[in-house]
């Protein structure tokens, strides 16, 4: 099916689209399949340089994980996202996009939940107060960060496991009291060959968007939500001609003479010389029948993280804080992160935002268990941490899970990430693996798919190839 005319309320940017006609002789046609941020970016990298893109999206949506759902009058993110002060290339993007008036920055707050009490942990001088460490254990936790911030090799990072590396600086008992049941909590209880890479890469992000003499952290978002700069993308790639389908569930990458020749969509074969497949890696196998070689067997190997998480629209404020990170692990959820200290409450329908996830193994049984038995659970355990929290509060309530959120990285795993460009000419692949070390987010994602663009069109002039031939008016 075929959808045009994706809604965004800010003209295509001045310039991006001039001179189509004229390039359109030098174009490439790039299936791009999967339209979730990364597949979008890619899409939008790629019309900006003149291809014309077809992007395939299986469900009745783009955005993935960044998608939102309808409560009432106004669209909700279905899973919280943040900008924060140091994410430049989100900011850049949203510059060139048109929609930068659209971003807004708060200074936030965030707290520990230990043994039935919240200790805050906001400013500098909660640092230093914070109880459940004593004062050589916090001196060791400033300088485990310190020594996150000036490494810059993490290859080596990657010889240490996480638990090795934060006793060796932090010492045992901010390790125990402090990290391993963050720890547990993120990974389902399995960090044991976890690598210091995950750690580093994490405080960095944090450390760099705290500023001034109280060192609290800066967040922000676009109004809309990060739909808003996907749907900017969108209206940008078909501006320049290109195409944005949805329900269109692409059944095959045709590849003829170990080349791609087109994809398969709805049983009949649409033309292309290049298909960039954002899907995460175990998906891709099924869309390459026939290909049967070592590289596509590593695709189905990984593992992922996947994740259990309840919305709360309320009428009123929960707590003070952005984040609540939880070390009570009798608790099922990670944490309890409140976005509308950085959202503004207008912005998204008068309500208070309350989204408590739980991170969750591929084989968890909270995957299967129904909404109403989650729901029925967090809110035991979210009215015993917050005993003045009732029930009539809630205005809606959501349960939503996925299956695939994060690539899960052992110890030397990283010398199995995906090529860009497997052993078939033509075909790419593009996803959440590449990024690493960096986290998953926004900023990590969407810089991956520019660079990503970049070698596409590097790869494919390399090759020698006339991209005109394949050209379809």
């Amino acid at each position: 099916m075929r959808t045009t005319g994706v809604q965004c309320d800010r003209p295509f940017p001045i310039g991006h689209e001039t001179n189509w006609r004229e390039r359109k002789k030098d174009a490439m046609r790039v299936a791009v399949i999967g339209g979730g941020i990364v597949g979008v970016s890619l899409g939008y990298f790629l019309s900006r340089a003149g291809h014309s893109v077809v992007l395939y999206e299986a469900s009745d949506q783009i955005g993935g994980l960044a998608g939102t759902i309808r409560l009432g009058d106004v669209e909700i993110d279905r899973f919280y996202h943040t900008i924060l002060s140091s994410d430049t290339h989100m900011q850049e993007l949203a510059a060139e996009l048109g929609i930068a008036d659209r971003l807004r920055f708060r200074a936030t707050g965030s707290a520990f939940f230990h043994e039935g009490r919240l200790y805050p942990m906001t400013t500098l001088r909660d640092f230093m107060a914070f109880p459940l460490l004593r004062a050589i254990d916090r001196a060791r936790l400033g300088l485990t960060i310190l020594a996150a911030y000036f490494h810059r090799d993490w290859h080596r990072l990657e010889e240490i496991s996480v638990e090795e590396w934060l006793t060796r600086w932090g010492g045992r008992r901010a390790f125990h009291h402090l990290w391993r049941p963050m720890l547990r909590a993120k990974f389902d209880g399995r960090f044991e060959d976890l690598p210091a890479t995950y750690i580093w890469a994490r405080l960095i992000r944090t450390r760099s968007t705290r500023s001034g003499v109280s060192q609290r952290e800066m967040a922000g978002y676009l109004v809309g939500g990060h739909m808003t700069l996907i749907r900017a993308m969108a209206q940008a790639i078909e501006a320049a001609g290109g195409e944005i389908r949805l329900r269109s569930p692409v059944q095959e990458v045709v590849v003829s003479n170990r080349r791609v020749a087109g994809v398969r969509v709805d049983g009949i074969t649409e033309p292309c010389e290049a298909a960039a497949i954002t899907l995460h890696p175990p998906l891709v196998p099924r869309l390459l029948p026939g290909i049967e070689e070592p590289w596509v067997e590593d695709l189905r190997s990984w593992r992922y993280l996947g994740v259990v998480c309840v919305l709360l629209a309320l009428d009123r404020p929960l707590t003070d804080y952005w984040t609540i990170y939880i070390t009570d692990e009798s608790v099922p959820f990670t944490g309890v992160i409140e976005t509308t200290h950085y959202i503004d409450p207008a912005d998204v329908g008068g309500y208070h935002l309350i989204y408590l996830p739980k991170y969750v193994a591929w084989d968890s049984p909270w995957l299967q268990r129904s909404d109403s038995e989650i729901l029925e659970a967090w809110l035991e355990h979210l009215q015993r941490m917050f005993p003045t929290f009732r029930p009539e509060w809630i205005r809606h309530a959501r349960v939503h899970r996925e299956r695939y959120v994060e690539p899960l990285f052992h110890q030397g795993q990283w010398r199995r990430i995906p090529p860009l460009a497997p052993p078939l000419r033509g075909l790419f692949l593009v996803n959440l693996t590449q990024i690493y070390p960096a986290l998953t987010n926004g900023e990590s994602l969407t810089r991956h798919a520019r660079r990503a663009a970049e070698e596409i069109q590097k790869r494919m002039a390399e090759e020698g190839e006339n991209p005109a031939r394949f050209f379809m008016p």
